[in-house]
């Protein structure tokens, strides 16, 4: 990985250590969303009039201890936790 990218992922995970201390981790009272997958196959399917379309290739996502995507179908009224909102830079 390059050195800079490095520098900054490193920040970032800093910063979501700090911000959500109980996150990322898979243990008993931690807050860990999973994926699944084969990177082989996964595809992005969003384009810009459509950026809500799920990607494939995922078979299983678990956010929060809940399977949100089951046999790589989005699964409908599942929401197993708040989402994670940040604020866009202009």
């Amino acid at each position: 990985m390059h050195q800079q990218a490095l520098g900054e992922t490193m920040q970032a995970l800093k910063m979501v250590w700090t911000r959500w201390p109980k996150k990322g981790r898979m243990q008993a009272g931690a807050d860990a969303d999973s994926t699944i997958f084969d990177p082989a196959p996964v595809k992005d399917n969003s384009t810009i009039k459509a950026a809500g379309l799920p990607s494939t290739g995922i078979p299983y996502v678990i956010v929060n201890g809940t399977i949100v995507v089951k046999e790589s179908k989005v699964l409908k009224g599942v929401y197993p936790g708040p989402p994670i909102i940040a604020k866009i830079k202009k």
